[in-house]
């Protein structure tokens, strides 16, 4: 018997630049950087607030959705896989990095909300 695993990953935060839309071949990639925030309190009982940074890549059917309404400062829910990946750059430099690959996004505005299938 195979043992089951899951990966997903669901996050609701603000778009922190201006996504990035390319065309390779017949596919369509819409690349932005995402803000989630993490508060706690510290050992003094003060309130922090840690933000992270996350990589959200779309692949196709972002049509579905307007992507110009995805703009720097958008509030998004997205669901989708962790994917981590490496490339080596014209220098020759290999970097690592962490990708989420979104299945599903959601526009969060108040008064309105936008849900895009995308998988």
């Amino acid at each position: 018997m195979e043992t089951q695993t899951n990966n997903s990953v669901r996050l609701t935060g603000f778009i922190g630049k201006d996504p990035e839309v390319k065309e390779i071949g017949k596919s369509q990639l819409v690349r932005f950087s995402m803000a989630t925030n993490h508060s706690y309190k510290n050992l003094k009982g003060e309130w922090m607030k840690d933000t992270h940074w996350h990589n959200i890549v779309i692949w196709n059917k972002i049509d579905a959705i307007d992507h110009k309404r995805l703009s720097k400062g958008t509030e998004v829910s997205i669901e989708g896989r962790l994917v981590s990946r490496s490339y080596t750059d014209k220098k020759g430099n290999k970097h690592y990095l962490t990708e989420i690959v979104v299945n599903e996004i959601s526009v969060l505005e108040k008064n309105r909300k936008d849900t895009a299938q995308v998988a």
